[in-house]
């Protein structure tokens, strides 16, 4: 066993994962399928929204300069000509006097400048009373009042919300470019680990990591390729690290033990570009590179090993995907109930309650507790220049809650 020779401070670890994770090349969706995913370019309207006049009401298409003086006791007759249904042509033109019965979203007649409102209106025989007057251009959507043709409707990056499908269905959008999802496999290491799910037995226990990465993936926008657990045992971890893959998880393993056999081997497979890290806790992690895909070791403490991936890994795969770097909790901020102790030159990841409005950090620095992380309800992070908080200390608080 050697010890670390230098550990890298995070700053220097996201400066690397940010020149190697570029956006991956676009790729064409179904309009249906395009929600959550990425622009891979701008979109302009390719016409106007709307695009014909239409009515905004339930009501009669009428020429707004014949209801002026209309009131319930001096109703103003107007002759009813026809109807105009959503979807259908209006058949004739509108002319002086004339009214003509419309629905919401029905394209207005020539000749027509306002809806009267069905409520402002009685029908009897054939004529219209109008009970109101109406303003010319009432009632009515104009061509282009919500989109111009030309318009950027949405800009490259944006990472489509449901509404935004709809608008791309509104232009007529049936295909939508996006950038492609990362591939990820993920690899667990341990002859002690058990399947996910299993009842343990004796001296062996089942595997947490694996569950919790799949679903960090998800949340990150990754599509999970393979989740497998291997021995320890060089040749096995080195055939699973030649899989084809944008990035390639391996928890357990990483540090510097006789039985961590992931570094070095992905170090004669490819490049470890970094190897322990000055935070904690996650300080064994590191990562590195096989031809194209970024492997990133991650700790087998749970605690760890969540870390660690929401340091680096998930960095990578959000920024793979087109999501950008950004933590992908909301944050907070609230003073402390208790002050936070941490030391210079090392990055702390803090478990913290929220209690009354305060912030209160976990007793609890074990990086195996992962129950620690359930009870929590986000963390604080002690920057490395820094000797921690005192209480009252207002900090940044990041939520484990997504709402």
């Amino acid at each position: 066993m050697q010890p670390f020779l230098k550990r890298q401070r995070v700053a220097e670890a996201w400066a690397w994962i940010d020149s190697a994770a570029k956006p991956l090349p676009p790729e064409t969706v179904a309009i249906d399928s395009a929600y959550g995913r990425v622009l891979a370019e701008d979109i302009r309207s390719p016409g106007p929204v709307p695009r014909f006049r239409r009515a905004m009401m339930d009501g009669y298409a009428v020429v707004a300069e014949d209801t002026l003086g209309a009131s319930v006791t001096n109703p103003v007759p107007l002759r009813l000509v026809g109807e105009v249904r959503p979807g259908e042509e209006p058949a004739f033109e509108l002319g002086p006097g004339q009214a003509a019965r419309i629905a919401t979203g029905a394209a207005l007649p020539p000749g027509a400048n306002a809806v009267l409102p069905a409520e402002f209106a009685e029908e009897v025989s054939g004529t219209v009373f109008a009970q109101a007057p109406v303003a010319p251009f009432k009632h009515i959507g104009e061509v282009g009042e919500d989109v111009r043709p030309g318009d950027l409707v949405l800009p490259r990056g944006r990472r489509l919300r449901p509404q935004d499908v709809g608008l791309l269905s509104l232009l007529g959008v049936s295909y939508v470019p996006v950038v492609r999802r990362p591939e990820v496999r993920i690899f667990v290491t341990g002859n002690e680990l058990l399947p996910a799910g299993s009842p343990p037995e004796g001296c062996r226990i089942p595997d947490a990591n694996g569950p919790m990465l799949a679903a960090l993936v998800s949340r990150d926008g990754g599509v999970l390729r393979e989740r497998r657990l291997l021995p320890d045992d060089p040749e096995v971890i080195a055939q699973a690290l030649c899989q084809p893959a944008d990035v390639i998880l391996v928890s357990g393993g990483s540090s510097v033990g006789h039985l961590d056999l992931v570094p070095q081997t992905l170090a004669r497979l490819g490049e470890v570009v970094i190897h322990g890290l000055a935070m904690r806790p996650s300080s064994p992690a590191g990562m590195g590179r096989i031809g194209n895909a970024l492997v990133f070791l991650l700790p087998g403490n749970p605690v760890s090993c969540l870390c660690a991936y929401d340091f680096f890994a998930g960095r990578a795969i959000r920024l793979l995907g087109g999501r950008g770097a950004s933590w992908p909790y909301r944050s907070i901020r609230l003073p402390l109930r208790q002050k936070i102790t941490s030391a210079l030159g090392r990055m702390d990841y803090v478990r913290v309650s929220i209690v009354d409005g305060q912030v209160e950090p976990l007793a609890v620095f074990g990086a195996a507790i992962l129950s620690s992380t359930t009870r929590a309800d986000g963390f604080v992070l002690c920057p490395e220049e820094v000797e921690g908080y005192p209480a009252g200390a207002e900090v940044e608080v990041f939520l484990y809650n997504e709402c």
